[in-house]
């Protein structure tokens, strides 16, 4: 056994619970934050200008795939490879001269570096647009914003790294912060520059989304190279592209899995199924803020007990992770129809037929998550862009059977068959192919299959209050009476310091 599986560092499962609590309560705030200002932009924007201020976003989170070379996947993992000296790898591919300042950690050389090459690249690209960029812009904007939005994706990477890093060091309250502050800057910003450029207010929320971001990002880069002082490492860079350049196409497999749906609806169908099946894939992917929330303070206890082999503590908690997830979930799927009725008007609340299977794929992703923490622990992130592919291929052939038979309320179901084809796919991975067995994987895939059939049994139920709401209550009873042991010891968990 290796010198670290035998030193069997610190459980780390109080805190991990504890930045998982209050990353799900920052998460819920910041949604409601979207939720309340969503009037006020829809009274000072046109639709119009809606529009362009958001295709801007969806650039942005298309092309930061690629411009960030998807190298902070690489952190979680280097966290634990690059944790032990005081000094870079390899000295000579310091391109700054005399190394990290002193108490400077290898990580936080590390973790310069690949600041260093991801925004480096992005500077390669951004001279790029701007020599051959055409002169009447691209992409639907004029040429300025185009440079503004690949200037943007130059500096966004870094937030994104120390974000990463406050999350593997547990340090949930500044990592929170950083959230919080982006947010309400961006909507006070967002709304004073409207409100002083109207002539041109698409512009202007684009300008108080980016503002914002890149006045933080400015800010933990000079943090991030301050601590690590290493600009250039071949090795490390060397390391960082060896996990992350696979994770490419899966960035952009999963936003074509998850945004291909609008796009063959609006092609099979009308702009009204479009309408109706965004309003109700809205609500029911907010369940993704609390799943994502509690995978991301899991993510390093998880990489902390593997690299102990301590797969048995793994196992517990990661089973009571789920069964929370499965319990949230059909929670969720019972009272939908009411969240429709008080969020949307009365010609959207037939997008209520659309909510139970999302919320049901989202459960799906939250549970193939665990595999993708495996392979990308054992740097096999290959796998993970060869099966985020095939289950992509398999949703748009799936959307064009059943769209074009059933309607939009298909793709809802293509969505939630997509997602769990993904989870068999990384379930056979890291099973079958990397030979690790670190869950309980038929207790798991028990446990998706009954709350599949139960989500979809109370979605089927939306027409009748009364029993929707005995049949919640039911299930609700004996998921309590069958799993309250875990529950107490979760409870347990969160007192542990």
């Amino acid at each position: 056994m290796s010198d670290m599986a035998e030193r069997r560092p610190a459980d780390n499962a109080g805190k991990a619970a504890r930045s998982g609590i209050w990353y799900v309560i920052s998460n819920v705030m910041i949604r409601a934050v979207g939720i309340i200002t969503a009037p006020i932009y829809t009274r000072l924007l046109t639709t119009a200008e809606t529009g362009y201020a958001n295709n801007f976003n969806n650039y942005v989170s298309i092309f930061y795939v690629i411009t960030g070379l998807c190298l902070i996947y690489s952190v979680g993992r280097a966290k634990l490879d690059f944790s032990g000296g005081s000094e870079p790898a390899s000295g000579e591919d310091n391109a700054l001269k005399g190394g990290m300042r002193a108490g400077g950690s290898e990580f936080d050389a590390y973790m310069s570096a690949i600041q260093g090459l991801s925004s480096l690249f992005g500077v390669l690209i951004l001279i790029l647009v701007m020599l051959f960029a055409p002169a009447n812009g691209m992409l639907g904007f004029e040429k300025p914003v185009v440079i503004l939005l690949f200037a943007y994706l130059t500096l966004f990477p870094s937030i994104d790294y120390m974000q990463y890093r406050l999350r593997f060091e547990y340090r949930y309250k500044e990592n929170i912060a950083v959230s919080v502050f982006i947010t309400v800057a961006t909507v006070l910003l967002s709304v004073g520059l409207i409100l002083l450029m109207p002539e041109d207010k698409g512009f202007a929320k684009i300008l108080g989304t980016v503002i914002p971001s890149a006045f933080v990002a400015v800010v933990c880069y000079i943090a991030l190279m301050y601590r690590g002082r290493c600009m250039v490492n071949i090795k490390y860079w060397r390391y960082a592209l060896i996990i992350g350049l696979p994770m490419i196409p899966h960035g952009l497999a999963m936003i074509l899995l998850a945004r291909i749906d609008v796009s063959m609806i609006q092609k099979l169908c009308d702009y009204s199924a479009v309408g109706l099946y965004t309003s109700g894939y809205t609500i029911g992917s907010l369940l993704m803020f609390i799943t994502n929330a509690v995978g991301n303070a899991w993510i390093p206890l998880f990489n902390e007990r593997l690299a102990a082999g301590d797969t048995a503590s793994i196992r517990r908690d990661n089973r009571i992770l789920m069964e929370a997830g499965c319990f949230m979930t059909l929670c969720f799927i019972a009272v939908a129809p009411e969240m429709i009725r008080l969020l949307y008007a009365k010609p959207y609340w037939e997008s209520m037929w659309v909510v139970a299977p999302v919320a049901l794929g989202t459960l799906c992703q939250y549970f193939y998550t665990n595999y993708v923490n495996a392979e990308l622990f054992y740097k096999k992130t290959a796998y993970i862009a060869v099966n985020s592919c095939i289950a992509a291929v398999i949703n748009v052939i799936l959307n064009y059977i059943f769209i074009r038979s059933f309607g939009y309320i298909a793709a809802a179901y293509t969505t939630l068959a997509g997602y769990f084809i993904l989870m068999l796919l990384h379930y056979f991975t890291t099973v079958h192919i990397l030979k690790k067995r670190i869950y309980d994987d038929g207790l798991y895939f028990l446990m998706l299959i009954l709350t599949i059939a139960a989500g979809t049994m109370l979605g089927m139920l939306y027409s009748g209050i009364a029993l929707r709401y005995a049949a919640a209550v039911a299930v609700a009873a004996l998921l309590t009476l069958v799993w309250r042991k875990d529950m107490a010891a979760f409870f347990k968990m969160l007192k542990r310091r």
